[in-house]
């Protein structure tokens, strides 16, 4: 007689612990949650370089006078997207691709974690080919102030002329790095040459990486998160402390990291009161490298300050 109650107590056990097992952001009421829309657009090809040269960048002397690319740009991403996916300027036509994506982006805290929320619709994208295992892939990136080069120009401060499938690479298979960690730059990217060990445990010492998260999305399949750092090459972290989750209805994607405010050692601890750089990308249509659209560079505050988001403690 006591089986039946306790195989039935063992599995009302068992719903408890998947209950207590849920991701911590389904406490999150979005709802009431505060969001903002970011504009991205796709950037052919325009590197760190062509920023910073005149005769390629009409807002060059702007910038290397102290304008950030946000501050000239903000409200330009649609008309710069049409033109670059056109193949008008920096590189080739991608026909039927739209030139831009709109996300509604959303940031809140609790006690222990930090939580983004993206809903975004892709419109009808070409099948690139590129990445056949993931249809799409959102990535976001966070710099804590040690990196200037994203403070002032977000993902530019780490896209060369010479990485993978840029105008100077000439079939290398190089992945995004930071300016100061290459010895020698020129207006053709970096090359491969790094700068003295010494220099660069210096240089890596006083925070001058970037963190990355990224959900690895098919529709109808669970998200597939991964993590990891961009200084002298980008590189996977594991393992990983972000977590995704995404769901497709409607033509449009909803995603949600999650990840510790104090992910430890290899991590940017997110504190109240610093302001993080951040950005987005989004590979769609089963692209890679560098056909994403991607956005200006934004800041990220916890609880207030004066900042593009302000994540709430929820």
């Amino acid at each position: 007689m006591n089986k039946p109650c306790l195989k039935t107590s063992l599995a009302a056990l068992g719903f408890m612990i998947l209950l207590g097992a849920a991701p911590a952001h389904a406490a999150i009421d979005w709802a009431k949650v505060p969001g903002k829309d970011v504009a991205m657009f796709y950037p052919g090809q325009s590197p760190w370089e062509w920023v910073l040269t005149p005769s390629d960048h009409e807002g060059a002397a702007k910038f290397r006078a102290g304008k950030d690319c946000f501050q000239c740009h903000n409200g330009d991403e649609k008309t710069m997207g049409d033109i670059l996916v056109s193949g008008k300027r920096n590189g080739a036509a991608v026909p039927g691709k739209p030139g831009s994506i709109v996300a509604q982006v959303k940031f809140a805290h609790d006690a222990q974690n930090l939580y983004v929320r993206l809903v975004f619709a892709e419109g009808r994208q070409p099948d690139a080919g590129m990445d056949k295992a993931y249809a799409t892939k959102v990535t976001m990136m966070l710099d804590d102030g040690s990196v200037p080069e994203a403070t002032r120009a977000g993902c530019w401060g780490m896209c060369h002329d010479d990485n993978t499938m840029m105008p100077a690479a000439n079939g290398a298979d190089r992945t995004m790095y930071l300016p100061r960690t290459h010895a020698h730059l020129t207006a053709h990217g970096g090359g491969d040459e790094l700068k003295p060990a010494d220099d660069l445990a210096k240089l890596k010492a006083g925070g001058y990486w970037l963190e990355y998260w990224q959900a690895r999305l098919n529709a109808g399949k669970p998200a597939v998160a991964v993590n990891g750092e961009i200084f002298a090459k980008r590189e996977e972290t594991h393992p990983t402390a972000v977590s995704a989750q995404a769901s497709y209805a409607g033509g449009k994607w909803t995603v949600t990291f999650t990840r510790k405010l104090d992910a430890g050692a290899g991590f940017k601890a997110i504190v109240p009161g610093k302001t993080y750089t951040i950005g987005f990308a989004i590979h769609s249509g089963h692209t890679a490298k560098r056909f994403h659209y991607v956005s200006f560079e934004r800041t990220l505050v916890l609880d207030s300050g004066n900042a593009d988001f302000v994540a709430a403690k929820e």
